[in-house]
């Protein structure tokens, strides 16, 4: 996609809540006098908003803008405490499509405190599926559940960003979190999915980790690491792992990208108890409003801006969050920490690497590749039902009503408890109950399963929940129980 330059750019400006009005007319101040050329669209959200009953907290006029700029720079908002109200951000990614979410966490040693002078990773976490689905049921008295969901262009759509980013941006590996040693299928398609992208990059170094000792290497050692792509929720907290041992999270910006739309923000949260008070570090939205400089193809600006603000870090210039008696010259607030960027406009750091960006006006496209149809068919149906009988007699009552179909397994919270089940497993009231044909050469009729699902009504068994077993190409698509 190319990025018409001519004129100024469109671009959608919330204010946010808390600080955010603070932090955002500091950035406006800064990226202005640093030679944006903008053309800036107002919009209202957060606290505001949901309090005149409106659960997403954006005006609906305001869609329209976002639709029209296709890029929005975003100060934080506060989100009611209590039910009933969405998270902005997430309405606004999933509404969006944006898929990418790229947060950069590079050390600034020695004038930001850190254990880690050599650390400089860049996190791509996918912004869309995952956990962050928003998929939750409470099935029986014991149990509620959160549904994961992973899909191959969603996950190859990030990926391919991860290694199209590290080429542009000469970095040298990317690197996978999972943990598909457990969730074989949901984190098992991730990493395969990396795994076939990684060879189209032969230029790249790509590795695997599992993500519970990936992120101890990560805390720990994070110069191991250069760009790391990882599912939504590992992606979330490790995002903010890594920003904190970088530095500060308060320094860290985020970009958030789809295939039209995008959008900055801090990472950081709105701090209402800092509102009004003229302290806040307005870093992580400047350093957001940075990428997003980058991204409307206003490089020379993003440069002039960034490197000013490594400039005055340099120079001691650092308001409270991160002043330290032993490096930092002048403690300032928010309005002081502007200023006192625009006056390094021009210059560069001198300790600190300066900031560099390509003179290149395509953003970054990514497209998933196409596949041939697998042949679909449904071989069995995991039936959840509520109950406090024990295991062999709800077993008894199933296999009652199991023919022409055969109850192949009873797993309780994913171990096997049935047949052949330890009489020390604990069990809940909540219970997944597998039944496959006997003729596992043939697909199952649906007209056998409906009929099943009727039967187990009848016997006083009514289903929470069911899900078909298919097999993909004659291989079972679908997770054994523990124990199997």
């Amino acid at each position: 996609m190319s990025i018409d330059t001519g004129g100024p750019a469109p671009i959608t400006v919330a204010y946010g809540d808390g600080i955010g009005p603070e932090i955002m007319d500091a950035t406006l101040r800064i990226i202005t006098a640093g030679g944006a050329h903008l053309d800036v669209e107002t919009i209202r959200i957060g606290e505001a908003v949901y309090a005149q009953g409106n659960t997403a907290g954006i005006d609906p006029e305001a869609w329209e803008s976002l639709r029209r700029t296709q890029v929005f720079l975003k100060a934080p908002v506060t989100t009611p405490q209590g039910g009933g109200f969405k998270s902005l951000n997430v309405t606004v990614r999933k509404a969006f499509g944006l898929f990418a979410n790229v947060r950069s966490c590079p050390s600034y040693f020695p004038f930001v405190a850190t254990k880690h002078p050599g650390m400089d990773v860049v996190i791509i976490r996918e912004n869309e599926e995952d956990l962050y689905g928003g998929i939750e049921h409470r099935q029986t008295e014991d149990v509620t559940q959160c549904l994961k969901l992973i899909t191959r262009p969603g996950t190859e759509r990030v990926v391919r960003y991860a290694f199209e980013y590290a080429r542009r941006y000469r970095r040298a590996k990317v690197t996978c979190f999972t943990k598909d040693n457990i969730m074989k299928m949901t984190d098992g398609l991730f990493h395969r999915v990396f795994d076939e992208v990684a060879s189209e990059y032969p230029d790249l170094e790509s590795e695997h980790w599992i993500v519970d000792i990936g992120a101890a290497k990560l805390a720990d050692t994070p110069e191991a690491f250069d760009v790391i792509v990882l599912p939504n929720l590992y992606g979330d907290i490790l995002s903010d792992v890594a920003a904190q041992i970088a530095g500060s999270i308060g320094l860290a910006g985020s970009a958030n990208i789809g295939s039209k739309v995008a959008m900055f923000e801090a990472i950081h949260g709105s701090a209402p108890r800092l509102a009004g008070q003229d302290v806040a570090n307005p870093s992580g939205l400047l350093l957001g409003a940075v990428q997003m400089l980058v991204h409307i193809g206003q490089g020379e600006a993003a440069e002039r801006v960034h490197n000013a603000w490594l400039r005055a870090i340099e120079d001691g210039v650092h308001t409270e969050d991160i002043y330290n008696p032993a490096v930092s010259r002048v403690k300032v607030g928010t309005a002081g920490f502007a200023d006192a960027v625009i006056a390094r406009l021009g210059e560069r750091p001198q300790t600190l690497e300066p900031a560099s960006y390509p003179a290149i006006s395509e953003r970054i496209a990514v497209t998933v590749s196409e596949r041939r149809p697998e042949r679909k068919e449904l071989v069995g149906i995991d039936v959840f039902v509520e109950s406090r009988q024990p295991v062999e007699a709800l077993a008894k009552s199933l296999e009652d009503v199991a023919e022409p179909l055969e109850l192949v397994m009873i797993t309780n919270r994913g171990q096997k408890v049935y047949p052949g089940g330890l009489p020390e497993t604990f069990c809940v009231d909540h219970w997944r109950c597998r039944f496959q044909g006997r003729h596992p050469e043939r697909p199952l009729p649906y007209e056998e399963v409906v009929a099943l699902l009727g039967r187990l009504v009848t016997a006083g068994l009514p289903f929470i929940k069911s899900e078909g077993l298919f097999s993909f190409d004659g291989q079972a698509g679908f997770s054994l129980g523990q124990g199997q």
